[in-house]
């Protein structure tokens, strides 16, 4: 009788390290998901969440004292098996990102029936530069809200940003137009990098334009895209 010899084992699979974007992009979508749902349903605990929350939108993460015990970032302090813990830099700036995230999308929902949370797709393109170009008309381009887009990109810093896309997602807001922001937590966290304010832009800019073209066909039966929140090349993960 054979016995098969230890190299026929197969290895046991390696696990591909999450991106730190991503990491912080999911932890949103799970914040959001849960008191979106809860506010739509008009549970008394999402609601007041949720009021804490908008008063956060553009100011610094570590000015409110009132969200360090609501927005828990204990996911990106103990990170799953084969995951590798993140530097002080790197948690900063996730909390910054996931702060700035979640207290926009507070104020986007506020007194909003439906969800302004929308994960994005091919089909259904959810990236800030497809929000606003949403805004404008079909056959044309409303200028002052280009500029306001185009203001959000130059932005020093997170928190200038904050503020400057607080405006824009007023204008969002008064228009019933949803956002990804488990998407724009990512973007947010790639932003506070060397060069991530550069591939942001980039990002915003082709989700803008994108959003003109017609969809064809082929299309309607596809996964969910998730190209867009692909920034891998200049994702700082291991900085």
């Amino acid at each position: 009788m054979t016995t098969a010899s230890a190299s026929s084992t197969p290895a046991p699979p390696v696990a591909v390290p999450v991106p730190v974007h991503q990491r912080v992009a999911e932890l949103a979508a799970a914040h959001i998901g849960s008191w979106q749902e809860g506010y739509l349903q008009d549970r008394s605990s999402a609601v007041a969440a949720l009021a804490r929350l908008r008063r956060g939108a553009g100011r610094e993460a570590g000015e409110m004292p009132d969200l360090w015990n609501l927005i828990d970032t204990d996911p990106l302090h103990t990170p799953a098996a084969g995951a590798r813990s993140l530097s002080e830099q790197e948690l900063v700036r996730a909390e910054n990102a996931l702060h700035a995230a979640l207290t926009l999308w507070a104020f986007h929902q506020q007194s909003r029936g439906t969800p302004m949370h929308r994960r994005h797709t091919r089909e259904r393109p959810g990236g800030l530069g497809a929000a606003v170009r949403r805004l404008m008309p079909a056959d044309g381009i409303d200028e002052p809200v280009r500029k306001r887009l185009v203001r959000a990109g130059t932005a020093p810093d997170l928190v200038a940003l904050a503020q400057r896309l607080r405006d824009i997602v007023a204008l969002l807001r008064r228009d019933d137009i949803p956002l990804d922001y488990a998407l724009l937590a990512g973007q947010l966290y790639v932003w506070q990098w060397p060069d991530g304010p550069a591939a942001v832009r980039r990002r915003w800019g082709r989700s803008f334009h994108e959003q003109r073209r017609p969809r064809p066909a082929s299309d309607e039966n596809t996964t969910p895209d998730t190209d867009e929140n692909s920034i891998s090349d200049t994702d700082k993960d291991a900085s």
